[in-house]
């Protein structure tokens, strides 16, 4: 039994702002080591529950954060940027039984400690075939196409929520509870790690592989905070204005869906002007 493990930060134990998030501060230095013990506790919890293998792929920012040598001597961590699919990456080889999404948080336009969705600030909603989208539900589907299912998602409660409505039968542990965008009630580590741990064990007989799902295809439209950036965008194949600040593209399956999504947000990104946005 393979199981990938998607992690991403802000959804971590301890975590509830920028800084804590942000690469270079000291903030984020203390707060790799929370994120490293929620990870490793899921990669103990899986080889527990009977995984042969765990690969983790770094999904946060640089996708350098991660402190590899307090990981299980047993996994394998996929570590930097430029990857094919990007927070999914290694799910298309066919030897994957099961994903994790761990320290995963709320989407643009929702409640949620640091809810996002790619970008930090520049996207204010994002929707899957008129279904509000957060990376979860994005990358469930990615998942699901093939046929892989999600079968444990940490993060905050209101993560946990919402992934009720994407994978409705995996376990969820919740690290802390929203207040705000910028606080919550965190549990310590210590605690945490050992939740995660129990819910992965039992998670690993969630891992079964199940038939591919073609239910494409897939219309994803973006909005975004400035009009400028919905106009940048539309220099990707295929991705058309919708509205002032708003731009939708259909791709034949997920795959191609969140590899134009990341051309979208790599471009909305490098389209903000300092303060101005």
């Amino acid at each position: 039994m393979k199981i990938l493990i998607s992690a991403d930060m802000e959804g971590a134990t301890g975590v509830t702002w920028p800084a804590d998030v942000l690469p270079g501060t000291p903030q984020w230095e203390r707060c790799r080591a929370m994120f490293t013990s929620d990870v490793n506790a899921a990669v103990v919890g899986f080889f527990d529950g009977g995984a042969d293998e765990v690969l983790i792929n770094e999904a946060h920012w640089s996708m350098r954060n991660l402190l590899l040598e307090r990981l299980d001597e047993r996994a394998q961590m996929l570590t930097g940027r430029h990857k094919s699919l990007s927070m999914m990456e290694g799910v298309q080889h066919g030897d994957v039984d099961g994903v994790a999404f761990v320290g995963y948080h709320a989407g643009a336009g929702m409640e949620g400690v640091l809810a996002h969705t790619y970008l930090a600030n520049q996207i204010t909603g994002v929707w899957l075939d008129d279904v509000r989208a957060g990376e979860g539900l994005l990358n469930a589907h990615v998942a699901a196409e093939y046929g892989v299912p999600v079968v444990l998602v940490t993060g905050d409660d209101v993560a946990c929520e919402d992934a009720l409505g994407y994978a409705p039968e995996a376990l969820k542990v919740a690290v802390k509870d929203h207040v705000s965008r910028y606080a919550a009630v965190c549990r310590p580590p210590a605690r945490t790690a050992a939740d995660i741990r129990a819910a992965a064990e039992e998670a690993a007989s969630l891992a079964v592989r199940h038939e591919p799902r073609d239910a494409g295809p897939f219309t994803v439209a973006v909005e975004f905070d400035a009009e400028h950036l919905a106009m940048a965008v539309t220099v990707v194949p295929g991705v058309s204005r919708t509205g002032e600040r708003k731009v939708a593209y259909t791709s034949p399956t997920m795959y191609e869906s969140i590899r134009t999504f990341k051309a979208v947000t790599t471009i909305a990104s490098a389209a903000v002007e300092e303060q101005y946005g």
